[in-house]
């Protein structure tokens, strides 16, 4: 299976009437946060395939949108393109074989929308265990990929309050054991940055912009 991962800026390659063939053995598309919703609509529909999204600390009028709307359709967001866009947000979903659970928002920094502290993103990972547990009791693991939008604390992140990552993820890592957790919001600048790191058995990818992975080699791409 082939994922591209987008997050925080709009890719001229993938907004672009060629994305149906650059992209077009695409299976999965996960959006890492702060892109607006007409931008995902355009991938998805382009790409006729699933799209799963979490909201950054960005476009937050969309966000509290999207957060009202799905109280009557908490599944998928039908309302603007069916059956292929969902918001993942401190949600767990199953799709393609995969298990997906994502969790939204950055550190606060200045008490906005979708912020959190440490001990409030802890509570939005407890919201998930009941799910998790039934994937590791039925499916024989927790979960595949963690979506998220801010990264783990020491791996990409940045020392400014807005930037810096979660403790919290590290511990998710440790004791969930996703293959992948695909990130965003740290803004990549310098082609020579580290966009990948490794850390126990999960493998962390800032998204920005847009990068491929190809799960059955175990490898990741840009394109």
């Amino acid at each position: 299976m082939k994922i591209l991962c987008i997050a925080d800026q709009i890719d001229p390659l993938v907004y672009s009437p060629a994305i149906k063939t650059r992209f077009r053995d695409v299976d999965m598309v996960l959006s890492a946060g702060d892109l607006p919703l007409d931008y995902l609509d355009f991938t998805a529909s382009s790409l006729n395939c699933p799209l799963f999204f979490v909201f950054g600390n960005h476009q937050l009028e969309e966000y509290q949108t999207c957060r009202n709307m799905t109280k009557s359709s908490p599944l998928l967001f039908r309302e603007r393109n069916p059956a292929v866009m969902a918001h993942v947000g401190s949600s767990v979903r199953r799709e393609g074989g995969l298990i997906i659970a994502g969790l939204g928002g950055s550190r606060r920094y200045n008490r906005g929308n979708n912020q959190y502290t440490e001990g409030g993103m802890l509570l939005e990972i407890w919201k998930l265990f009941p799910r998790l547990l039934f994937n590791r009791i039925f499916r024989g693991r927790w979960l595949d990929i963690l979506l998220t939008h801010a990264a783990p604390r020491g791996i990409h992140d940045k020392p400014d309050p807005c930037h810096l990552g979660f403790k919290c993820f590290l511990w998710f890592m440790r004791a969930f054991k996703p293959r992948y957790l695909i990130h965003g919001h740290i803004h990549l600048y310098d082609l020579s940055d580290i966009r990948t790191t490794r850390y126990n058995s999960t493998m962390v990818i800032n998204a920005y912009s847009q990068y491929l992975i190809n799960m059955e080699q175990g490898e990741t791409s840009e394109k």
